[in-house]
């Protein structure tokens, strides 16, 4: 089953783990595929199996694990740089490998430390089965980008990181073709005009995609898009952040490649739980708020199918009679 996006592109269907493919593709090959083609990739934000399972079974050809919603489901915290490289290494391999074939975006912070801990980062996630990541010009103990108060690095900071990572890129065994993306952090703090000067120092260091955070008009947009070719702009959403929320079809349309969607699944999350807890406390019962889903039919959309499949294909005995 495939699902058609706005963009003309076209995803498998996840909801049993796996996406038919004649043949398989290395997931960085896969995004630089999808980067290639006309219109922009939309990623929705994911931080858990559920969330993911869920993205898959839209049928959206890109994920984008969230650095934020990581930290929030991992360890209970806001979005502050107490995540670390282990944290988003381990969560990054459990989404990626639910279906290898859709690539995975992962956030990378800074990089984790200086030249050295970039290169483990960068070869710790391609081991991971993750096609692309993104390293900002932010000071170690960060911020997430929607929030006032950022420190930036030097731009010779910046560019070391770049230069490390497309270095560490080089040394894979047998090669590697991750997606860097190089995220400043500069507008609010420095203006456009130097954002873009970072950005451009980024794509002459190594970096695939140039993410400008912040950015608040279509015409700053459009002339980021200009003044960086030919390397594509990532865009972030956020609901009620300082980007505008264009649709997908509106950022096409102004040259955007990559569009993510870091609070899709988290913030609707938050409240359906929040909600379901209330009404639970209130009444005692968590019945209605289950609305008729039998545990069963949650397990299909974990991929129950699949598993059944797989014992039954090798002569196992496990599923018999049906689960």
């Amino acid at each position: 089953m495939v699902t058609s996006l706005n963009n003309g592109q076209t995803a498998s269907n996840g909801a049993n783990g796996h996406s038919a493919a004649s043949e398989f593709v290395k997931p960085s090959t896969k995004l630089r595929q999808l980067l290639a083609q006309p219109g922009c990739v939309p990623a929705p934000g994911v931080y858990d199996g559920i969330s993911a399972r869920l993205a898959l079974e839209a049928g959206f050809p890109c994920l984008y694990q969230s650095g934020a919603a990581t930290t929030a489901s991992r360890l209970g915290l806001p979005d502050l740089g107490f995540a670390g490289l282990t944290d988003f290494v381990v969560n990054g391999s459990m989404i990626a490998s639910i279906d290898p074939t859709v690539p995975l975006i992962a956030d990378a912070d800074t990089g984790f430390g200086g030249a050295n801990a970039i290169a483990q980062t960068i070869k710790r996630y391609d081991r991971a089965g993750i096609a692309g990541l993104h390293i900002e010009d932010q000071i170690q103990t960060k911020r997430c980008g929607h929030l006032a108060g950022k420190v930036l690095v030097p731009v010779e900071t910046f560019e070391t990181r770049i230069r490390a990572a497309a270095a560490a890129r080089r040394e894979v065994p047998g090669g590697s073709d991750i997606v860097i993306i190089a995220r400043t952090d500069a507008l609010q703090s420095f203006g456009l005009e130097e954002s873009i000067k970072r950005l451009i120092a980024a794509r002459d260091r190594g970096a695939d995609v140039g993410f400008l955070e912040g950015i608040d008009s279509r015409e700053d947009i459009e002339h980021t898009v200009k003044s960086i070719a030919p390397m594509p702009l990532l865009i972030n959403l956020i609901p009620n952040g300082t980007t505008p929320h264009y649709s997908l079809e509106e950022v096409a349309g102004m040259g955007v490649k990559l569009a993510i969607y870091p609070f899709v699944t988290c913030i609707p999350a938050l409240h359906a739980m929040r909600d379901s807890l209330a009404l639970l406390r209130k009444t005692g019962k968590d019945d209605t708020q289950s609305k008729g889903m039998q545990p069963r039919q949650f397990f299909d959309v974990m991929g129950l199918q699949h598993e059944m499949a797989v014992d039954r294909a090798v002569g196992g005995d496990a599923f018999v009679v049906d689960a």
